[in-house]
């Protein structure tokens, strides 16, 4: 599969029709991460309809909103830093009976013009060296963010929550990878779920576009813009095993980078797995 040409639009909508995408009138990239089998807790899968991730939820609309109430969430995660928000006018929505909480990744010191400029060209590059070094970066700077959401599930088992960044690819990508990590899904399958955004961005492949068009790196290099929306199965893969090597694995980064205790990764496990049905 290509990321730099246009998927048919056949097989997109068919794709995005069935689970784990999940239809959300206003958004994009909506998928359910429950239904994975844990390969160190035998018999048990993932829960169903808890944990959602998407892309930016900023165009949801009151149908999507209704939909979102029914699927039992009463959390959205906004990883999203305040320069992305004020760039591109998506402030995050208000939704009757869900709570909206921005917890940005990357502060705006974070977004300093040299740090954008390596960034920008990281992504640009599109090798998976330089992915590596990106979400990395996430890595170290997301602890808050992330134990925002994990003490949600530590404390409320039975209130789904959607958590979401731009594109829903690499702050969204990388949550869904610690919670099935801690769930004892296999690489894998969490490789499988991070590729799934290819298709799941396409039907916003033009408005994306648009917007890498106004930075001045992709402006003349359609390429580098594509390149920094890839989003490979062996990147994922690859990652993952640096991510071990680099923490300890997933136990020891939640211990020492989100702060949680050990109670809490035990019951944050408990609360995420339940019976393969």
């Amino acid at each position: 599969m290509n990321d730099l040409e246009p998927l048919d639009p056949a097989y997109v909508d068919e794709i995005l029709s069935k689970p784990p995408f999940i239809t959300l009138p206003g958004v994009i990239n909506v998928r359910d991460i429950g239904n994975l089998p844990s390969s160190t807790n035998e018999g048990m899968t993932t829960k169903s309809k808890y944990l959602l991730r998407s892309a930016e939820i900023a165009g949801i609309t009151e149908e999507g909103k209704t939909k979102l109430r029914d699927l039992g969430v009463t959390k959205v995660f906004d990883f999203r830093s305040d320069t992305e928000i004020q760039k591109y006018n998506s402030a995050p929505p208000v939704i009757e009976g869900i709570e909206v909480i921005h917890i940005p990744v990357f502060k705006k010191e974070d977004y300093s013009p040299e740090m954008m400029a390596r960034r920008y060209q990281l992504y640009a590059s599109g090798k998976n060296e330089a992915f590596i070094e990106l979400y990395t970066q996430i890595m170290d700077h997301g602890g808050p963010a992330f134990g925002a959401l994990l003490r949600h599930v530590r404390d409320k088992p039975d209130e789904g929550c959607l958590f979401h960044c731009t594109a829903g690819k690499d702050r969204t990508g990388l949550m869904a990878a610690i919670l099935l990590k801690l769930a004892g899904v296999s690489d894998e399958d969490i490789a499988k779920d991070y590729a799934l955004t290819r298709i799941g961005r396409e039907p916003a492949r033009e408005m994306i576009m648009k917007r890498l068009q106004k930075e001045p790196l992709f402006a003349s290099n359609n390429k580098a813009a594509m390149n920094m929306l890839t989003c490979r199965y062996d990147t994922m893969e690859i990652f993952l095993k640096h991510f071990d090597q680099k923490y300890g694995g997933v136990e020891e980064y939640c211990r020492h980078i989100v702060d949680l205790t050990n109670d809490d990764i035990a019951a944050i496990k408990k609360n995420i797995l339940v019976p393969r049905s």
